[in-house]
């Protein structure tokens, strides 16, 4: 019976632990022991965990209550709100002795320990999230509304004011239908992250058609593209749309916010991980451009976050694109590196684990 709770203690996504009749503790699994980090097999909780309300509801399950939840604060090593429930465990013949008395080693007590402190901050940016994304097409949508009565009344005889406004209206328009393709790829990639990676890509065949399909738009600005292979290829396993998005994303803004007239380098190399464990495949794409201050790096993955709302606008920024490619990233198990001087150019480099080239879908 014993490693059969065990087993199920290991596989919750909570933290779990038991304990048997005389308090002492059975087996806990790993988020138990990020919380409380003096666990010890064997110890009594009250070692552990020495709040009142705990070790009374222990007190009540074993008189007979099948099961009690307490709240409490834990304010080590960091801040917890904690809401602990205790379940008494179903004995069966497993659980006796030869006597027929149940083992005192056998688990009485099951112990499930959520951090309520941390659903509450989920709460929180889900909030603010739909706060930031009213806000964004609450903006545009009354710039819309406000044209469209205006040329219902004063202006709806006015020709040159009626091809002005619509001009305006289009531009808004857009940009909703921009904010909402990005909201529907950030509500894609939280539903497809459990979702299994199994093709296999190669890099430079995505990174070269993305930089192609730019150039126009580069050209406009004066600014040149330029691509380095890695030679021998650059296999990873990944999803292709999602990838594509990322680079798509790293090249537009490259060419988007850096110098008039610049340049935007993209390169494909490959590096040695710090943790030894085979290769990444770096994919930079840097610009000339003026650069960002350090005190907003830490922050540009963050949903709707800009460093200038006015030129992030003005550009046709969403305050997302990011966001989607830290996300692409986290679910492909790589980084995404992030280096910029003032004055001096960007540099956004993303790092994926390397696949060994077979099977490759282009």
């Amino acid at each position: 019976m014993l490693s059969a709770i065990l087993s199920i203690i290991e596989g919750l996504p909570e933290a779990a632990l038991a304990l048997d009749r005389e308090q002492k503790i059975c087996g806990f699994n790993n988020r138990a022991a990020h919380i409380f980090d003096l666990l010890r097999v064997g110890d009594p909780v009250s070692l552990t965990i020495r709040q009142p309300e705990f070790l009374d509801a222990i007190g009540a399950v074993r008189s007979g209550e099948p099961s009690v939840t307490v709240l409490f604060e834990r304010n080590w090593p960091v801040t917890r709100q904690l809401e602990v429930t205790l379940v008494q465990i179903a004995h069966d013949e497993l659980a006796h002795d030869v006597h027929g008395r149940i083992d005192p080693g056998q688990p009485d007590i099951f112990v499930t320990i959520r951090d309520t402190a941390e659903q509450e901050t989920l709460a929180r940016m889900r909030m603010n999230f739909i706060a930031n994304a009213s806000h964004e097409l609450r903006t545009p949508l009354a710039s819309l509304l406000g044209f469209v009565e205006t040329l219902q009344g004063a202006a709806r005889d006015d020709e040159a004011a009626r091809e002005k406004f619509l001009a305006i209206m289009a531009g808004q328009a857009r940009r909703m239908t921009r904010l909402i393709d990005d909201l529907l790829s950030l509500s894609r990639l939280e539903m497809s992250e459990h979702v299994p990676l199994d093709v296999q890509l190669e890099i430079n065949q995505l990174v070269e058609p993305i930089a192609e399909m730019m150039r126009p738009i580069a050209d406009g600005d004066g600014a040149r593209i330029k691509v380095e292979r890695l030679k021998g290829g650059a296999y990873v396993r990944g999803e292709k749309d999602e990838l594509v998005q990322v680079f798509q994303n790293l090249i537009q803004n490259a060419v988007r916010y850096g110098r008039q007239g610049g340049q935007v380098q993209v390169r494909v190399q490959r590096r040695k991980r710090k943790d030894h464990a085979g290769h990444w495949i770096s994919i930079s794409v840097k610009d000339d451009g003026p650069g960002i201050a350090a005190k907003h790096l830490p922050h540009l993955t963050e949903r709707f976050y800009r460093v200038s709302k006015v030129s992030s606008r003005e550009k046709g920024g969403t305050g997302l694109g990011l966001a989607i490619v830290k996300h692409v990233i986290n679910r492909h198990r790589g980084e995404l590196v992030i280096k910029s001087r003032v004055g001096k150019g960007s540099t956004f480099t993303v790092n994926l684990p390397e696949s060994s080239p077979q099977n490759v879908t282009g």
